[in-house]
This record gives C-alpha cells, sequence and structure tokens, in this order.
C-alpha cells in the first residue's frame, strides 16, 4: 500500500496537483490542468486515480466539480514530503515566491517562518505543550484560545486530529496544524491579524497582528 501511494505521488503531474492544493481551495479540473500545465483530458486522468486512492475527493456544485485534500493529512504528508526537497531546488522555488519562505499557509494552517516561530512562542509562552508529534494546551492556553473565541475542547471532538505537528519544508522545524492551527489561522485572519495575498500561499502580516503578536507572544516579525 505505501509503494502505491508513493508512486501516485511520485508522478510528476499528480505531485504538481497535490502541490497547488495546498493554498486550501478547491479546484475544478480545467483550473487544475492549467495551474501545471498539462491538457484537461491528462490532468483528469490524474485526478482520477487520486481520488481512487482516497487522496482527493470531488464534490459537484452546479456544472462544476470541484477537487480538495479528502482529509488534512494528505496535505500534511505533502508538506512533509516538500522538506525533502535538495537545498538548491527549494531556494531556486523560494525566489520564484520569496513570501512564501516568510509566511504562507500550508492547507488550512499557518506555515513559513512566522507559523513555526509562532508555534515556538506558544511552547516557549507556556500555552501549548509539545510532546513528540502533537502538542497539547496548558490551563492558561486554554484560556488564552477561549479569550480569543477558540474552544479547544469543542476542537478535540472533531474527527481529525487535533494539534499535530506539521514539518515546514523551509524551516525544516515543526509549525502547528491540525484542528487547532486551522482554528488560530482563521482567527488571525478574521481579526486581520494577517491578510492573504492574491495568487499565492503568501500571506502579509499586518501591523495590526504584528502589535498583537508582539504584546501577547512576545513574537517579534
Amino acid at each position: 500500500m505505501l509503494k502505491d501511494i508513493a508512486q501516485l505521488i511520485g508522478d510528476p503531474v499528480r505531485a504538481n496537483i497535490l502541490w497547488t492544493l495546498l493554498d486550501g481551495r478547491a479546484y475544478t479540473a480545467s483550473e487544475l490542468a492549467s495551474a501545471v500545465d498539462t491538457s484537461a483530458p491528462n490532468c483528469s486522468m490524474h485526478l482520477a486515480k487520486l481520488i481512487r486512492a482516497d487522496l482527493l475527493t470531488v464534490e459537484a456544485q452546479g456544472r462544476h466539480r470541484y477537487y480538495t485534500f479528502s482529509r488534512p493529512e494528505v496535505a500534511y504528508a505533502v508538506e512533509a514530503l516538500a522538506a525533502l526537497v535538495p537545498q538548491r531546488t527549494r531556494e531556486a522555488a523560494e525566489k520564484e515566491d520569496p513570501p512564501i519562505r516568510v509566511c504562507r499557509t500550508c492547507y488550512d494552517h499557518l506555515a513559513g517562518r512566522v507559523g513555526v516561530q509562532l508555534t515556538e512562542s506558544l511552547v516557549k509562552q507556556k500555552i501549548l505543550t509539545q510532546t513528540k508529534k502533537q502538542y497539547d494546551p496548558t490551563p492558561k492556553g486554554v484560556r488564552w484560545f477561549l479569550d480569543h473565541g477558540i474552544d479547544p475542547d469543542k476542537l478535540q471532538q472533531q474527527r481529525r486530529h487535533f494539534a499535530r505537528t506539521c514539518l515546514d519544508w523551509t524551516e525544516r522545524r515543526p509549525h502547528l496544524a491540525g484542528s487547532l492551527g486551522a482554528a488560530l489561522l482563521q482567527m488571525m485572519l478574521d481579526e486581520q491579524w494577517l491578510r492573504r495575498m492574491p495568487n499565492t500561499r503568501a500571506v502579509m502580516v499586518t501591523p495590526k497582528g504584528r502589535k498583537a503578536l508582539t504584546s501577547e507572544l512576545k513574537l517579534e516579525i
């Protein structure tokens, strides 16, 4: 089974499809074909294989069919595999889009240098504790999250990982993923601490966000 998944992900077209979907949005087959520079029939063939392997799911809406990851763990695996990219290749990709190294989304949570520093600051401020490949809110952390409209108890009831590590492909250190990581990113977007940049996974830290992160988490951006 592992061999089959590795072969699926290892194909250049399918790898580019999965990489494109890391921004967390749903795409049509024609949009994905354009993004990965292949023909529509060829893209549809690869999408069908990814769906059969339960890596992607498709949802019909009107005349369109939208493709997304079947579950967050697929996105985490793609991000982690990117950490194996050789240094020179990684640097070339970063030169094409420098902001993605600083701050970006990784499917539904925050990544890049800011995402890693934020996670490390949450641990340093004793809002989270880290054990192996997961994080746990401390009593102080539960209060902090509740103060920001995030209920850790409700998130733990969801049928997905709650607060797990996700290896950052540029920083090579873990950032916060899972339902808690997704809720934290959404809160920062809603509060305008962060702002999405068009046509890229890069995210900008706003002046309001810099002030909040500095005052609340001692995090210098």
